[in-house]
């Protein structure tokens, strides 16, 4: 892996799939899809791997070319990002979905879950072991957190949700586990779902998080956010829970910060942890200019150390236009090196 510069830049974990490998339309209709959806796919089920691998790849050269430091695999074989995993363990039931409201307060389609939750086996262990295998960058794998699941789930087997969001966190040590030793050098568990629910978060999200990372060394991150831009336009100016987060495990909190115009002083209540900074705002069809991300990241330096930020979107770039994600990439890591020549690094 090649060395990591001061203000290492990086990706949320999503970024466009092809519109020859995934129906978009069917997509954006059925944004962040919490059950499996494989009728989304375009390319026959015998193919289906294969075609993955290959736009893989895509997503990683962009990624390289556009000259992001930490990259990820654009979590290209997900439908989104938690129900890949979700779906993956023992005590889903297989016969057909649930439902919840979710966090915009619309009814959704969601696991049923009916036993206890166990990991089985691998499920994300391949997709590291190929991105390890197609770049000599920093990998980054992510994973839906302990909280999140408990909340896009219908429970009809816990007592409470407290215990279920720790069966969660059991399942993801043991494939964090292999994550690393498949070649992952940073661990990310998206944890979108507790701004939406501070309270419960606060009661229980925590010590799962800390569950689920228990042992873990090297970088670990938790990211939290607002939602996708694709779903949700007006984004509130602060977090109704970041701070708490001082006390988990995770070295580093990844927050949006362009969209909503985050107040970054609330950062000061992250004491220790490394930030990864939202400079891109997902919502804008306008690409940033290298100057317009440096001066997000110089906002960041008034609050904390450069040793301390590592320059990102603000959340994942899924929904975005292939040419128009590649763009914004391209600005970010170009305004992390203007910043960098700056400080003399």
């Amino acid at each position: 892996m090649r060395p990591l510069p001061l203000l290492p830049t990086t990706v949320v974990g999503s970024y466009p799939q092809p519109a020859w490998l995934l129906d978009q339309e069917a997509l954006r209709s059925r944004l962040v899809p919490r059950v499996r959806a494989p009728e989304m796919w375009r390319v026959a089920p015998e193919f289906l791997a294969q075609a993955q691998d290959d736009a893989t790849v895509l997503a990683m050269r962009d990624m390289e070319r556009a000259g992001i430091d930490i990259i990820t695999d654009g979590e290209i074989r997900r439908e989104s990002y938690s129900n890949h995993f979700a779906s993956a363990l023992e005590g889903i039931d297989p016969s057909g979905p649930g439902e919840v409201v979710g966090r915009t307060g619309a009814k959704t389609l969601v696991p049923r879950v009916i036993g206890r939750i166990r990991r089985k086996h691998a499920v994300e262990v391949r997709d590291v072991a190929f991105a390890r295998a197609n770049t000599d960058r920093a990998v980054k794998i992510t994973l839906p957190g302990p909280f999140t699941m408990s909340r896009q789930c219908q429970n009809l087997f816990y007592k409470d949700e407290a215990e279920l969001a720790m069966d969660y966190a059991i399942a993801l040590n043991a494939e964090i586990r292999e994550l690393k030793a498949a070649g992952a050098d940073v661990i990310q568990l998206d944890e979108p779902w507790m701004q939406a629910f501070p309270e419960m978060a606060r009661a229980f999200a925590v010590p799962a998080i800390n569950r689920a990372l228990e042992g873990i060394e090297g970088t670990t991150v938790v990211h939290l956010c607002f939602g996708y831009a694709a779903m949700v336009n007006q984004k509130p100016s602060g977090y109704s829970f970041l701070p708490e987060l001082s006390d988990c495990a995770a070295g580093q909190i990844s927050i949006e910060a362009a969209q909503p115009k985050l107040d970054l002083a609330i950062l000061k209540e992250l004491p220790g942890k490394t930030i990864m900074l939202g400079v891109l705002d997902l919502g804008s069809k306008e690409v940033e200019t290298a100057e317009v991300v440096a001066d997000r990241i110089r906002a960041g330096l008034k609050v904390l150390p450069a040793e301390k930020i590592v320059p990102a979107p603000d959340c994942g770039m899924k929904y975005l236009p292939r040419e128009r994600a590649f763009g914004k990439l391209k600005a970010l890591a170009e305004g992390a090196a203007i910043v960098r020549r700056e400080l003399g690094a």
